[in-house]
This record gives structure tokens, sequence and C-alpha cells, in this order.
């Protein structure tokens, strides 16, 4: 019996320790990565610059279909294209593209951990590796082509290098700089915004900085962030000017072009409410907790990088959720630092909050795949047919079978999870990766099919078939279907420029049903209606003789 009973408690010891851990952060970055098209939105978006690359094209300045697109400089598309064309004997290039986000993500819970020990103790590592696989607004963008998650994982880069500033200055500076140079070419000048404003703010709240060492530390970074942040526009300026001028032109305006309104700020409140839940309400107990030493450079420097990506987003004015990945890393800081002063009571509500919270949201992944295969419960049923008409689910009992699996899988877990402080943050990040097992389990058929344009560019693609389409313009192409129709059907459309264009095909997009229509003398030979309800959209193709 003891022999048994010591075998049982290493098992125990490995899975929930650092072993446990490393396979639970590979489980949640690479479930679901692969596998699919790439999906309207960002993740098609961006692939289409990725893709420009892996052709050879445009490799300095990120395009869609030959088309210039300012958001983002290239760190991402580099470093999407290099897997894309080293796994491209293995996958296909999208899936491989997407190992790009895998990395940064990576990376960014790697630095968030190394920030966290260098700012209050190895005792928070672990919380702070939990609460950010646990973040609800984390896991779409984990797992889609999306460069905010470069920004952020060269954020938390910046934070762990100004962390270690006091007790090895010449490194913290180098992995600061580092940090910061990387975030510019990653993202421009948020990446700017972000960044560099940290170092006056270490020099500020850190007495034991201002000593020569610590300086100098500091002068190293601040020197290294805008020496390599100036290659790329050097770069560019000469191999390609007017790109620069362009980049310029829509990048400082785009910095603050629409500040949030009055009306706006609740809206704000409210996506990131549940977008960086469990993160919030742990980060402000921290706060609370420290409240007489806020100006100490572990509670100052996590509560700047707060500050600094809230007002970047109300500037900015944007309210996509993927503008909201700033705020993870340094409220993951602060919420990590809370967690061993969390009371018992706090610990145990917050513990059965994540385990009924995750059980009900896995209840509603069950009724979705059951309105698919049993057209039940009805209404749902027959949401989903109004809004994809034509989508079947092949072998449901395979994808139920998978998703027993991981349900079960999370159930005993969570049974068998030791009593610790990191229990709470443990079982928000098990119902996370369980969350999303089960999404892509029982749902990615459906997923794929309503968000993938591969059936809409291979219609097109028929259509054309036996045409000189060498040119083809466009009208109300979003960058997402751009990319999709240069990706599956090989089509580059062409802007119409004043109304006018001296291309023989035109292709026109529309989501309402009410699409201009072109003079007499085009003629409609195609049509492709995706989807339906108040998501259908409809493309057409005219040819001018």
């Amino acid at each position: 019996m003891t022999g048994e009973s010591s075998g049982t408690s290493s098992i125990r010891q490995h899975l929930f320790g650092a072993t446990g851990l490393a396979l639970l952060i590979a489980l949640y970055l690479l479930t679901g990565l692969t596998g699919h098209a790439p999906w309207r939105g960002d993740d098609a978006r961006h692939f289409g610059a990725i893709f420009e690359m892996v052709q050879g094209n445009n490799l300095l300045f990120p395009a869609i279909a030959g088309q210039p697109e300012t958001p983002f400089p290239p760190l991402y598309y580099w470093t999407g294209a290099a897997f894309a064309r080293l796994l491209a004997p293995l996958v296909p290039l999208h899936d491989g593209a997407r190992l790009a986000t895998t990395l940064f993500t990576a990376l960014a819970i790697f630095w968030i951990t190394r920030a966290a020990t260098r700012l209050y103790g190895r005792q928070t590592r672990t919380p702070a590796a939990l609460l950010t696989l646990g973040t609800l607004g984390l896991v779409l963008h984990a797992h889609e082509t999306q460069p905010m998650i470069a920004l952020m994982a060269m954020q938390a880069l910046t934070l762990a290098g100004l962390s270690h500033i006091p007790t090895r200055p010449a490194l913290g500076g180098v992995q600061a700089g580092l940090g910061a140079a990387l975030a510019f070419l990653a993202a421009g000048l948020p990446g700017v915004v972000l960044t560099i404003p940290l170092f006056i703010v270490v020099i500020a709240a850190c007495p034991e900085c201002r000593d020569p060492r610590a300086s100098s530390g500091l002068i190293i970074g601040l020197s290294l962030a805008i020496g390599a942040s100036a290659l790329w526009p050097l770069v560019l300026h000469y191999q390609s000017p007017e790109l620069l001028a362009l980049w310029w032109r829509t990048e400082w305006p785009n910095l603050w072009a629409d500040p949030m309104r009055g009306d706006e700020l609740a809206r704000l409140v409210e996506l990131l409410g549940w977008f960086a839940w469990p993160l919030w309400p742990i980060a402000l107990w921290s706060l609370w907790r420290t409240r007489h030493h806020l100006l100490h450079v572990s509670s100052f420097l996590p509560i700047a990088a707060l500050a600094l990506a809230l007002a970047w987003i109300i500037a900015n004015g944007s309210l996509g959720q993927a503008s909201m990945l700033p705020v993870v890393p340094p409220l993951a800081l602060l919420a990590a630092s809370g967690v061993p002063s969390l009371r018992r009571g706090a610990a145990n509500a917050f513990d059965w909050f994540a385990v009924m919270t995750f059980g009900v949201f896995a209840l509603l992944l069950w009724t979705a795949w059951s309105a698919q295969v049993f057209l039940w419960p009805p209404g749902l049923a027959r949401y989903l047919v109004r809004i994809a008409p034509d989508f079947a689910l092949r072998s449901p009992e395979i994808s139920a079978a998978v998703g027993i699996v991981v349900f079960a899988a999370w159930g005993l877990l969570v049974a068998w999870l030791p009593r610790s402080p990191n229990r709470a943050p443990a079982n928000w990040a098990l119902g996370m990766t369980m969350l999303w097992c089960l999404a892509i389990a029982l749902l990615k058929p459906w997923f794929d099919h309503d968000r993938s344009y591969r059936p809409t560019a291979m219609s097109l693609k028929i259509a054309l078939a036996g045409e000189r389409a060498d040119c083809v313009a466009m009208m109300g192409l979003s960058p997402s279907q751009r990319a999709s129709f240069h990706y599956f059907a090989g089509i580059r459309p062409d802007k119409v420029v004043n109304n006018a264009t001296p291309c023989r095909f035109l292709l026109a997009s529309d989501d309402r049903g009410n699409t201009q229509t072109p003079a007499p003398e085009w003629q409609q030979i195609w049509e492709y209606r995706r989807g339906g309800g108040k998501r259908q959209e409809i493309f057409r193709l005219y040819r001018r003789d």
C-alpha cells in the first residue's frame, strides 16, 4: 500500500507540477490551430499578408493581394511566412502560418512569468501562467493569425527586462530594449507608446535604479530600443520611400485619429469586464493589499503599463477585441501578485465559480451540438439552419466521443486538484483549456463552414475558368475577402479608382443584399450567396465585353 501511495503521489506531483503545466500550455496552444481554412476576419486578413511574403512579394511592407496594408509592420508576418515555408511539406500554408501566433503566445506567457518572478518572487510564477491561460478574451486570438499577439509578447518582454534592472541592470536593459524595439516592429507607434515610457517609470518609481549601474542599464536599453527600431524604416526608405511615406501618413494620425467618446466608455468597461476576466478582480485585490506601497516599482510598473494600454485604447477609439490584448500582461502581473494572499473564503469562492462557469459553458456547447445533430432545441436549430442553410455535420459520433473524453478528463483533473493557493487559477486554466478543446471537438466543422471563404473562392475560380482573368476589379471587398480570393482562387482584385477600371471583370460584394448595380455595359455572369439571414453575403461577378 505504501508503494502504491507513493506512486500515486509521484504521479500527482508531476501532473500538477511543472510537467503538467507545460503539457497544459501545449494543449491550450496547439488545439484547433490547424485543420481548418483561414476564417473570415483577422485570420484570413493577416494570412493574406503572409501569403504575399511566402510568394516572395512585399517582404518589407505587408500587402494583401498586391495592395499595401498599413496597420502592422512586418515582424509577425515574417515569422508566419518562415513557419509556412518551413512546414510547407507537412501542413498547408495557412496552418503553418498560425504557428507564429503559437510562438508569440508562448513567449508572452514565458515573459509574464519571468516578470512576476522578478517582481514578486517564485511563488507567483505558476499563478501568472495559469491566470494568463484562463483569461477569457485571449483564447480566440491565441488561435488565429493575429499580429497583436506579437505586440503583447514584446510588451511582456519589456516588462520582464525592466523588472530585472534593480538586480541585473545590463541584462535587464538589453531585454527591455529588445522588447521595445520588437514591439515597434510588431505594431508601429502603438508599440512605442506601450513600452518606451516604461523606462521613465522605472527611474521614477525605483530609488535603487538611480545608481550608476542601473542607470547605465536603462541607457543601454533605451539606446538599443531606439537604434534597433530605426532599422526597418531606414531599409524601407532606401528600398521603397513611397511605402514609408504611406505608412507614416496613416500611422501617425491613426494613433489618436478617432478618440473614444464619453458614451463609448461604458462599452469599453463592459468589454474589459469579460475580456480580462478573471484577471481584474484579483488585480484589484492585489492593489488594495499593497495600497500603501503603490509607488514601489513592483506595483507602479504594471500599473503604468496598464494605464498606457488603456490610454492607447481610448485614444485609438477601437472597441475591437484584439485591441484589448495589451491589458493582459500588466493585469496578469498584478493578479499573480495577489494570489498568494487571497483569503481562504475568497479563494474557495473563486475556485467554485470557475468550476460552475465552465460547466455551464460546456453545457451550452453540447446544446449547440445537439441542435446540429438532433435539431433540439428547435429554436436554436432553426437559427443555425437560417444562418448556414447548407451545412451538414459529418460523423457526429466521432465528435461526441472526443467531447466526452475532454469533458471527463476535465472533471477528473478538477477532482484531483490538490488544495493550494494555486487551485483557483488552475481551475480557470483547466476550464478554459477544456472549453476550447470541447468547442473544437464539437463545433469546428460548423465554424469552418460558417467562417471560411474557401467555397466562395472555389466557385469563383470555376466561373473564371477558360477566361483571361488577369485583371479583376473589386467593389466592396473586405481585406479578408481579398486575401481569401487571392489564396484559394489566385485572383488579385484591383481597386476601382474614380469609378473607373480598365479591367474586363468586376467582382462585387455585399452583406446586406443591396449591392450597387454597375453600369449597363457590365453583364452579370456569376452569383454566390453565402450564409443566410442578416449575415448573408452576396458576391456577383460582372464581365464587360
